[in-house]
């Protein structure tokens, strides 16, 4: 199912005139909905894939770089996990109505901070249709209508999924106008999204520092920032050698296109003889390109001279970057200077270390002994995720559904008046 309005405009005020419906739907039509619209998806599959692979073919042709076309790539399996991650939104527990604060005034007037959607959830991104779903899901299941702006890079995967979902709505007895785009009308539509104060509510972009970055400065729209992931692993004095080499691998290598990847590894000198050579080896074995200092070009083999551009480059590809420091002061000092506060892990087995390291380090996400793949809504149990927030107000870290919800106050009284 299309839109067949003219503008941008009247696209988002029909989601706007669309959330008031969603916005009241029980818990049990929410759910139905998504469970109609991950069949619908399903049902999609071969036209979803035939899109996609129109989008690979034009991406290619025009230079788009391999960790956009792995984010923009749908084939079978991954459109089956983007339904599956729609299901799994359904079971959560419906964020709306939760009762966050309650009290008895002196005069009997009884209140009752409570949880209710934001209304209309704008999106902004680049060559990911996984967050077409994902963040349409998400919102309907929080009661809000979404506005999509997906970029002319998978516009024809956008537009068939974004067909199916609200095919799927609509014969749920949903206003399938909940679910918009203005892919069509390219910067403009972007434009006009990012200056729909008063239509959309909140706009949470996703996607390159540049393209963040523009949304953020020039938009009239309140926005949920989320950010680069200039992602880092500290490889302490006591870290065992399994751990390093394992974890560090993983957290490249998994899926080294996304923003959990980790871009910098430090390690403690202390260790640097026992843990270099192997972790360099490890990551050269598959694929991957090591910029390093001077230490680690003199510890390990076919490493690539690292300069002071590499400290603050997200790679997003087969590559890392590796400097020996002297002790956790300046790893954490390294970190302060070049971390886009988005996931760091430190691998050790002195306790004191990891707390410190949990407790000093300014981030969305700060973890011990474990991979920085592990940043992510899904793998947090949210089902699925918005993006992973990199500021410090309202969310920080993975969203998941309770972030599409603000609050508003109940008021009960008896007459009551005040003196």
């Amino acid at each position: 199912m299309t839109t067949t309005t003219s503008t941008a405009q009247e696209r988002m005020l029909l989601a706007k005139a669309a959330s008031r419906q969603v916005g009241l739907l029980s818990d049990e039509a929410k759910a139905s909905a998504l469970r109609a619209i991950a069949g619908a998806i399903e049902s999609a599959t071969a036209e979803i894939v035939v899109a996609n692979h129109e989008d690979l073919d034009r991406g290619q042709a025009s230079g788009l770089s391999t960790a956009l076309q792995d984010r923009l790539r749908l084939d079978e399996a991954r459109v089956a996990a983007l339904a599956q991650a729609v299901r799994d939104v359904a079971d959560l527990p419906d964020p709306v109505g939760r009762v966050l604060d309650e009290r008895v005034l002196a005069n009997g007037v009884r209140l009752q901070k409570v949880s209710v959607p934001f209304g209309v959830v704008g999106s902004i991104y680049e060559a990911r249709p996984n967050v077409t779903v994902d963040i349409t899901a998400l919102a309907l299941r929080s009661g809000n209508a979404v506005v999509l702006r997906g970029g002319s890079a998978a516009e024809s995967t956008n537009r068939a999924l974004v067909a199916a979902m609200r095919g799927a709505l609509a014969d749920q007895g949903v206003d399938p106008e909940a679910i918009q785009t203005v892919d069509e009308f390219g910067r403009e539509g972007a434009r006009e999204l990012m200056h729909a104060r008063g239509v959309v509510d909140v706009l949470v972009p996703r996607g390159s520092a540049q393209l963040i970055e523009t949304v953020v400065t020039e938009s009239t729209v309140p926005v949920i920032e989320t950010g680069a992931g200039v992602v880092h692993i500290v490889l302490d004095a006591s870290a065992p050698l399994e751990w390093a080499r394992d974890i560090v691998v993983n957290a490249k290598v998994q899926r080294p296109s996304v923003c959990n990847s980790v871009e910098t590894v430090l390690v403690l000198r202390p260790a640097a003889a026992r843990l270099v050579p192997t972790v360099v080896a490890s990551l050269r074995d598959v694929g991957v390109t090591v910029h390093g200092d001077e230490d680690v070009r003199r510890l390990a083999d076919g490493v690539v001279a690292a300069t002071d551009e590499d400290w603050a480059t997200e790679y997003v590809s087969l590559d890392i970057s590796m400097r020996v420091v002297d002790d956790l002061d300046e790893a954490l000092a390294h970190i302060r200077q070049y971390s886009t506060h988005h996931t760091e892990s430190i691998i050790t087995e002195d306790t004191a270390n990891a707390e410190r390291f949990l407790a000093e380090v300014d981030s969305a996400v700060v973890m011990a002994n474990a991979s920085t793949r592990f940043t992510d809504g899904g793998e947090f149990g949210f089902g699925a995720e918005v993006g992973i927030s990199t500021q410090k107000l309202h969310a920080r870290g993975p969203m998941g559904l309770a972030e599409l919800t603000s609050t508003k106050w109940l008021a009960r009284g008896a007459g009551q008046v005040r003196a």
